[in-house]
């Protein structure tokens, strides 16, 4: 098969075309509503705009609710090069933004503005293109864009992007074909306006310099033929071709194979076989916003079917609710046991559930049959009888699409090209089972859509997520370069200064060896009381420091030394005592004298082993109070001798406070020191006591002796041993009070 471009032009002309697979060829009614002229229907009461009726991304409203519009004022826009924006299709007053019934056959809710017109119909002042063709093409193809155009032949690709392309056009392709059954738009607008789609052409041409214009015709169409070949005579590149009444015959890649012999391949466009096509609304489109100005904001539709008494095509304002035509097309609802109305042909239409749908740019047909026309038989079981693989146009395997596409076996349904079926309805119309299997390829195409758009959401949020880490990583090695440079930066700055900071390095190093040392030492010293560890920056501040401590040691020794003195004066001192002086010494410590004279008492009246057991009671008592004031005196000295060293080596410990381990040690070390030296004290004077307890028992055994020596002097005797209780007395209280003038003289002292 040859598929050269001088083989195709010469075939056309000779009126040679082909074929494509399958097909079939219902019944066309198309009588019944292309007899009469396109009629204006009247402005709707309320008029609902869908915000996105075109293939690819909706614009941004650009109005608010309570707004007054004119005709042709802009809805929405958008910078987003797939996006259409829509207008007002009359004047009126924007009564609310929100969700309405859809025009699809899911009848899901979509943002709708919705309009109450004021039946004046006022436009918008209009800006013709004048001299298009002296414009730059970027700017004729942004008209066209502004003026809200799309496919009107059903898929409603946006036309801007396909007049955009840059790759060379061979054939542009002006599809008449209409080949479904009932719907007669195209052929009347032919009919009627086949001038003005012929500008629309030479615009077309201008964008994209084709070598050779097609305009398809469906030989059933003999009045629309006839008009387009009058109106494109004066052009030579233009032919008019009537192929083959076939369904369907119209379809994009079934007519490109009709005139071409190409095909398009899978998930390929038009464009990559050197094809453009649009249709012939489009094109009258085209003309309406270059010559007039004129945004898309009507069409023509097409109201038939065995229940409408008045059939026809009808001028039909964007967003006119169904319910509309149906009462100017005199719907006859008794016509059918139930209500139904289809938007679009007999065989890719679909059925509407709620007379408020709106009419959208694609719409071109709303079919309402009777009852006969209505007949739907119940669906039945498959008996592979492969009729429907038989008709394909696109040469599909309908029967193995439709068990994969009912058991959700999507990715089987995609390997089986699911998404080359075009829906045309050839493969239901020909089912012995009445299966609607249209049905079940749309279900399976918008299940895998809604999967493929939550894989691209997955994709997006785990690239995001990547990207994150990646950058997180790269600011962390370059936080890592910048410290590894700063350190590099430092360490040169010191090897360029010279010695000064290797210097003060060492002299650093030294001082901390220095003090470690130091505490070492003192550490070693610690058993010995008079060495108090010190860590001092010099040896000087240490000696200094010992120096003071030995010398409040030597003071507390010779104090001691002075007390015991005393003691000793005051014990000979005693026995040369008048008994008033020893009565008033007697008052001054009269508990102990009174605990005495009763041990002498009881002496007195017992015999000699009672006299033992409390001469050792009475030593006992006196050892204990003597060890008591003994040991609180050395608890006194101890507190003295520690804060006097504290104090000495403050400014030694202000120091040493960097190092916390080595401070905490010698506090400890101190303490170990200061009991240690308590301890000492506390012995000695314990001693000393013992031994004037050891006199004062003496002096208490021998009384009974000098009793029994001077029975015949018994008062002489009594006032003795009275003299010797007195004298022990008084020594103790003396001790006592050269214990609390030590603790005062070094309390003194360490102030």
């Amino acid at each position: 098969m040859d598929n050269n471009f001088d083989d195709i032009v010469k075939k056309l002309k000779n009126n040679e075309l082909w074929d494509f697979h399958g097909g079939v060829f219902p019944a066309e009614q198309k009588t019944l509503s292309n007899q009469n002229l396109i009629a204006q229907l009247p402005l709707s009461q309320y008029l609902y705009v869908p915000v996105k009726q075109h293939i690819g991304v909706e614009g941004q409203v650009i109005v608010s609710e309570g707004q007054a519009v004119l005709k042709g004022e802009p809805l929405t826009q958008s910078s987003n090069p797939f996006a259409v924006p829509i207008h007002a299709p009359s004047s009126g007053k924007i009564l609310s933004i929100g969700e309405h019934v859809s025009a699809h056959p899911s009848g899901l809710p979509e943002l709708t503005i919705k309009i109450e017109t004021d039946q004046q119909d006022r436009w918008l002042p209009l800006t013709p293109m004048v001299d298009y063709q002296k414009q730059s093409k970027m700017d004729v193809i942004g008209a066209i864009c502004n003026a809200g155009i799309s496919g009107m032949g059903g898929a409603g690709f946006p036309t801007h992007i396909k007049i955009g392309t840059t790759k060379q056009v061979e054939f542009l392709i002006i599809n008449g074909v209409e080949c479904e059954p009932y719907i007669t738009s195209d052929d009347r607008i032919m009919r009627e306006h086949a001038w003005q789609i012929r500008q629309g052409i030479d615009v077309l041409c201008h964008l994209l310099n084709p070598k050779c214009v097609v305009i398809a015709i469906e030989k059933n169409k003999p009045e629309a033929i006839e008009a387009m070949e009058v109106a494109c005579k004066e052009n030579s590149n233009y032919q008019v071709i009537a192929i083959p009444t076939k369904y369907p015959a119209g379809g994009e890649k079934q007519l490109i194979q009709v005139l071409t012999n190409r095909e398009v391949p899978a998930k390929g466009l038009p464009i990559d076989v050197g094809v453009i096509m649009h249709n012939v609304g489009t094109c009258f489109a085209v003309s309406d916003a270059i010559f007039s100005g004129k945004p898309l904001v009507q069409r023509v539709v097409t109201v038939t079917g065995g229940a409408v008494e008045t059939p026809g095509n009808f001028w039909v304002p964007i967003g006119t609710p169904v319910s509309h035509l149906f009462n100017e097309a005199n719907y006859n609802s008794k016509a059918q046991k139930q209500p139904q109305a289809i938007m679009g042909g007999p065989m890719m239409g679909f059925s509407i559930t709620n007379e408020s749908v709106p009419i959208v740019k694609t719409t071109n047909c709303i079919l309402l049959p009777d009852t006969k026309e209505s007949q739907t038989r119940k669906e039945q079981a498959c008996i592979r009888c492969g009729a429907c693989a038989d008709v394909c146009p696109a040469n599909l395997l309908p029967q193995q699409l439709f068990w994969h596409a009912k058991g959700k076996e999507l990715d089987k349904a995609q390997d089986y090209n699911l998404f080359d079926c075009i829906e045309c309805g050839a493969c239901a119309y020909v089912c012995p089972s009445d299966i609607p299997l249209v049905h079940y390829y749309r279900v399976a195409k918008s299940e895998i859509k809604l999967e493929q758009d939550e894989k691209v959401k997955a994709d997006k949020a785990r690239e995001r997520f990547e990207k994150r880490a990646a950058r997180l990583i790269a600011e962390q090695e370059a936080r890592d370069e910048k410290h590894r440079l700063a350190a590099e930066a430092r360490k040169q700055a010191m090897s360029d200064s010279g010695n000064t900071a290797k210097d003060k390095i060492a002299a650093a190093l030294a001082r901390a060896k220095a003090k470690k040392e130091a505490t070492a030492k003192d550490m070693s010293n610690a058993d010995e009381p008079a060495k108090h560890p010190q860590t001092n920056e010099n040896n000087g501040t240490k000696a200094s420091s010992n120096e003071r401590v030995q010398a409040a040691i030597a003071r507390a020794k010779a104090k001691k030394e002075a007390a015991q003195k005393a003691l000793q004066q005051t014990e000979s001192a005693t026995a040369n005592l008048k008994p008033a002086e020893i009565s008033d010494t007697d008052s001054a410590d009269n508990k102990v004298t009174r605990q005495d004279a009763d041990v002498a008492d009881t002496l007195d009246n017992t015999e000699k082993p009672a006299i033992d057991k409390k001469t050792k009671v009475a030593a006992a008592i006196a050892k204990a109070k003597a060890k008591k004031i003994a040991q609180q005196q050395a608890e006194k000295e101890a507190q003295t001798s520690i804060e006097y060293s504290d104090n000495a080596n403050g400014a030694v410990e202000k120091e040493t406070q960097s190092d916390n381990s080595q401070a905490e040690n010698l506090a400890l070390k101190k303490q170990r020191v200061a009991a240690a030296v308590a301890k000492a004290k506390a012995k000695k004077l314990a001693a000393n006591s013992n031994q004037v307890l050891a006199d004062d028992v003496t002096t208490i055994q021998d009384t009974p002796q000098s009793l029994d020596k001077d029975k015949d002097n018994n008062e002489s005797q009594e006032l003795d041993q009275k003299k010797q209780r007195i004298a022990a007395a008084v020594a103790k209280a003396k001790a006592k009070k050269a214990a609390k003038d030590a603790s005062q003289n070094t309390e003194d002292d360490k102030s």
